[in-house]
């Protein structure tokens, strides 16, 4: 198995960047790879609370994932597990994977970790980093960049 990691610094508070990763409507503003809007979001933000998120590619797919929150720290971390409905990647198809979002306060902002972990192949976890890194650059520019995007490391486990 493998995973990634990608790190953004936020030009927001901690508890905005949070908020984002939290709420039907943080979510519904950024999730996805591509600039097109969040078919549906549903989320229940707690600890053993469950998510569903339906997006659209630019090619016309829909992709919808779901899981429950395994941690949820507020404005600090938030852990959940990742599964897919339909559409993602095809290596992942009934396995699931964890997602780690860790938000740290820097001068100015935020940094914000992301860890996807659990992926079946090099293939989904290089699938899976094109998708938060589109997802991620929706983030910052709906927050605010602080600085250039940090570069995904490749970190295979």
């Amino acid at each position: 198995m493998t995973s990634l990691t990608l790190v953004r610094r936020i030009a927001a508070r901690p508890s905005i960047v949070f908020e984002a990763l939290t709420t039907a409507e943080g979510i519904a503003a950024w999730w996805g790879p591509d600039e097109l809007p969040v078919l549906s979001a549903e989320l229940d933000a707690r600890v053993g609370g469950a998510y569903r998120v339906r997006f659209q590619t630019l090619d016309g797919q829909e992709h919808e994932a779901f899981g429950e929150y395994l941690e949820v720290d507020p404005p600090r971390r938030v852990a959940m597990s990742w599964n897919y409905a339909f559409g993602g990647e095809p290596a992942e198809a009934g396995r699931t994977s964890r997602i780690e979002f860790d938000v740290r306060p820097i001068d100015g902002g935020a940094e914000l970790t992301l860890t996807h972990t659990r992926l079946a192949d090099e293939a989904s976890r290089a699938s899976h980093a094109r998708g938060w890194t589109g997802s991620l650059a929706k983030l910052v520019g709906r927050l605010g960049a602080l600085t250039a995007p940090a570069q995904a490391p490749t970190d295979p486990q």
